[in-house]
């Protein structure tokens, strides 16, 4: 969780204890007043739970004060910008998590995406997006609209032939020997992933097993124009635009590129591990 989100969250805690003690109520008083378990009031205050739309507005009329609805909605508006629930994200469907994605990437000239552990999604074949899909939704419980998902996920890969944009892609090479699909779709894959090298607007580095790493590789995560990170957590996606932030991934991503091999090395590591699907 970003610590942006994480201060914001803070934030609001404080303002709603603030509110409480101004009207007089303790938080197992105000509880009981809402119907809540005693403890849900003490989780918000102190930044332990999120609150709902609906908890804030309960919050604001028990309180006396409705006038305050707007201001902590704009607050709870503040916190959804950097944090989103996947269960959230994918209630309309996968179809539409991957338009909205597509809309972030085409406002932004160069796209940097590192991957841990699965193939970058501009570069996945239809078969292994829709295992991809099928993971996820059956995970969140959300709707499982997987054509429909996958149709626009290679929707989105037309922007690696436009004119005028610049992808880059980094992989840690862990992510090739993942099977999150039959090993037939993952072979598959590989072979795309080779076709790449070549286009004129990709730009694709493995960073192989044995680099000496200044950093931890942790986690994923896509840098937009060095104005929007994203990262894809678990359980949600983030949304990071504090300059100290978007500047701490940029550096971690430029020493991960510079452990990176590219070219006819960045091939060879990629045919190794589709060599050994076949000795399976």
């Amino acid at each position: 969780m970003s610590s942006d989100y994480q201060s914001a969250r803070i934030a609001l805690g404080a303002r709603l204890r603030e509110l409480r003690v101004e009207a007089g109520l303790n938080g197992k008083q105000l509880a009981a007043q809402l119907s809540w378990p005693p403890s849900k009031v003490s989780k918000l205050e102190n930044a332990k739970q999120s609150p709902a739309a609906e908890d804030l507005r309960a919050l604001a009329n028990a309180l006396g004060v409705p006038e305050v609805q707007a201001e902590l909605m704009g607050r709870l508006r503040s916190l959804e910008t950097h944090y989103a629930a996947w269960r959230r994200q994918l209630a309309a469907g996968v179809r539409a998590r991957q338009e909205a994605w597509q809309a972030t990437e085409n406002s932004t000239a160069e796209v940097r995406n590192f991957e841990t552990a699965c193939i970058p999604g501009l570069l996945q074949t239809a078969e292994y997006a829709r295992h991809m899909f099928q993971r996820t939704t059956a995970l969140h419980r959300t709707p499982p609209d997987i054509e429909a998902g996958v149709n626009a996920r290679m929707q989105r890969q037309q922007a690696l032939y436009m004119p005028g944009r610049d992808f880059k892609f980094l992989v840690w090479e862990p992510a090739l020997h993942m099977l999150l699909c039959p090993r037939e779709v993952m072979a598959s894959q590989l072979d795309r992933l080779t076709g790449v090298f070549g286009m004129s607007s990709v730009h694709l580095g493995i960073v192989p097993l044995g680099a000496d790493l200044t950093v931890v590789p942790t986690h994923g995560f896509w840098l937009f124009d060095d104005r929007l990170v994203m990262v894809e957590t678990i359980g949600a996606e983030l949304r990071l635009t504090d300059r100290a932030e978007v500047d701490l991934y940029r550096t971690v991503w430029n020493e991960l590129e510079q452990a990176a091999v590219t070219g006819p090395q960045a091939h060879r590591v990629i045919v190794r591990a589709r060599a050994t699907l076949d000795l399976m």
